[in-house]
């Protein structure tokens, strides 16, 4: 497993929703002089979508090397065979991640943008349009899906540059030798932290290769380090059986761990996050459901200096599958910004308390089992069982 590789001197900028996320990206494509590198799990035929779309597309029209990356399941294989044909037209290099299952179940779930080796972008937004649901139904939702990216200037960019190259070469037909040679090449030292570098950070991310429990194990340390708070938010909550425990022990030596969970999106996955709630709330976990629209950012705050943004939920795909990215952040003022927020979410959620949980009726709870069962039986099955 890769250790995590921190620099410091990074320029990093909180971006939340995508009226904040999208306007910097376009201004940014808009800007670049030589390369965008794009990956994305969905590029959605939508108004936010065509905006993106048309960034790259003149980009490209002025002799900019655009790449992007799209997943074949998340974008959709219609809207795939549709967009490969716009960008090939305008220019635009354009690859889909695993077709057709034909690499197994794995998906690219990442969200990153890196332009001309100086600026970078990397969180929870895929490129869809804020106002609309990302499932099959395409729903207006009441208000913009609550989620994160962060803008990245300074030495990160290099790595995550690297990280976004090296996968579309991975996608494409690379030979074995060369997949050798990429291995070596994406080695990285461990940095000690410099007391004085402003936003101390680093790029983790999940793959099948040498990266299979990196953002995982970065969570489960941090946790197991806090001495005061713990807030976590995130959409699809089914963790395994580490972060679980992590997250226990946290509350029991007294951290003031709180759960910020998306719900209402998928039932069956509602009824998976609710069947860990009773050992969660019996330790002193706070969990609170976020309704008021779609919840998708994958963020967290632990004690007054470490922060994670990025694709990554807490489930088994994402901690056993899918290829993921996060940046950790060793910086007080970021952390306190994204707490805020956080802070706002928990304000705008319905708190779950034990005693009102343990009232529901016995059919409801029977369910929450059943769906868990289900779950982790299809996990197990995909991940040959690394999943408990």
């Amino acid at each position: 497993m890769q250790r995590v590789a921190f620099t410091g001197n990074n320029r990093l900028a909180l971006l939340h929703c995508g009226a904040e996320f999208f306007p910097e990206l376009i201004k940014a494509c808009d800007a670049a002089a030589s390369e965008i590198h794009l990956e994305t799990y969905i590029f959605a035929d939508d108004p936010t979508g065509s905006e993106v779309r048309e960034a790259l597309v003149r980009a490209a029209a002025r002799g900019v090397r655009v790449q992007v990356i799209t997943d074949w399941v998340g974008t959709g294989r219609a809207e795939s065979e549709k967009l490969h044909a716009i960008f090939k037209a305008a220019g635009v290099a354009h690859r889909s991640f695993n077709p057709w299952f034909r690499r197994g179940f794995a998906r690219t779930h990442r969200k990153i943008c890196v332009i001309d080796g100086k600026t970078a972008f990397l969180g929870g937004l895929n490129i869809n349009d804020d106002l609309i649901s990302d499932d099959d139904s395409a729903a207006p939702l009441p208000a913009p899906r609550w989620d994160f990216g962060v803008r990245i200037d300074g030495p990160l960019v290099e790595s995550v540059q690297r990280e976004i190259v090296t996968q579309w070469m991975r996608v494409g037909h690379l030979r074995i030798k060369s997949r050798l040679e990429q291995l070596r090449r994406l080695r990285t030292r461990h940095v000690e932290k410099e007391e004085d570098a402003p936003s101390y950070a680093a790029l983790v991310v999940r793959d099948n290769l040498r990266n299979r429990r990196t953002i995982e194990r970065a969570t489960l340390h941090a946790l197991g380090h806090a001495r005061e708070s713990a807030w976590l938010a995130n959409p699809y909550f089914a963790p395994g059986r580490k972060l679980r425990v992590a997250l226990t022990r946290a509350a029991e030596r007294g951290v003031d761990v709180s759960l910020l969970l998306g719900v209402g999106q998928f039932p069956i996955q509602d009824a998976v996050a609710r069947s860990y709630y009773p050992k969660l709330l019996k330790s002193g976990v706070k969990i609170y459901e976020y309704q008021r629209t779609q919840l998708h950012g994958k963020v967290a705050t632990i004690d007054k200096d470490w922060s994670t943004v990025g694709s990554s939920n807490y489930d088994g795909f994402s901690l056993f599958v899918n290829q993921e990215a996060n940046i950790v952040i060793r910086d007080e003022e970021f952390a306190c910004a994204l707490r805020e927020h956080i802070g706002n979410g928990i304000r705008d959620a319905v708190r779950v308390r034990a005693e009102d949980f343990g009232r529901q009726p016995w059919y409801r709870r029977f369910w929450y089992g059943m769906a868990f069962l289900l779950y982790r039986g299809v996990l197990q099955m995909i991940t040959m069982g690394r999943y408990g």
